[in-house]
């Protein structure tokens, strides 16, 4: 942790800012509608530290889109929406006048495309300019209490670190606010790292 700077930090923002920008282009042309992602922080604490507040978090129900990503270094990717926000979501990517327990019954499948999209766009925008290669797994979508979702980011101890970055997600003018966590390990945070000075190296 003492080798990630604020320098790390911007460079990390500004690559998560791109992948954004690439989700935000595949995701317009699904809802035939303008879309717009942005990443406006990115934190990256210890497990322990995490809370409901550091995740804004604020009771209720959540729509979590799990992933794993593995490479020069290796992720758990978990990108989450409350429920209303999650079925909000689908009911724009649907594009219909569908009810909600109609557009329940998409939810799984619309979510878990949606974090496809999310997520392998700012994995892919990382990896392509850190200059390395990252397989991922299919994503898992699940809902869960925000107890259920700490405790599930807290349980691992091979993972004592998380990076959070906070995303303003905007589809016809609705806005949506979510996060989007990494579990990473304290060997995958130090070749992250060390990729980061390589990259900033060689632009310096």
């Amino acid at each position: 942790m003492s080798d990630l700077s604020e320098l790390h930090i911007d460079a990390l923002t500004e690559i998560f800012s791109i992948g954004a920008g690439r989700a935000a282009l595949s995701l317009s042309e699904i809802v035939g509608d303008e879309v717009h992602i942005s990443v406006p922080s990115v934190l990256v604490i210890n497990s322990e530290e995490i809370d409901s507040t550091t995740l804004a978090l604020n009771g209720g129900r959540f729509g979590a889109v799990t992933q794993h990503f593995c490479g020069p270094f290796n992720a758990e990717a978990v990108l989450l929406f409350t429920e209303d926000q999650a079925l909000k979501i689908v009911g724009d990517m649907m594009g219909s006048q569908m009810s909600i327990e109609e557009i329940a019954e998409f939810e799984h499948e619309a979510m878990c495309e949606l974090g496809n999209i999310i997520l392998n766009a700012c994995l892919s925008a990382m990896a392509d300019i850190l200059h390395f290669t990252l397989e991922s797994s299919l994503p898992n979508y699940r809902i869960a209490s925000a107890d259920e979702v700490l405790c599930r980011l807290k349980e691992n101890a091979d993972q004592p670190y998380v990076m959070i970055l906070h995303i303003d997600l905007s589809i016809e003018n609705r806005h949506t606010a979510g996060s989007l966590v990494f579990l990473l390990s304290s060997s995958s945070l130090a070749n992250l790292v060390v990729h980061i000075d390589q990259f900033l190296g060689s632009i310096s």
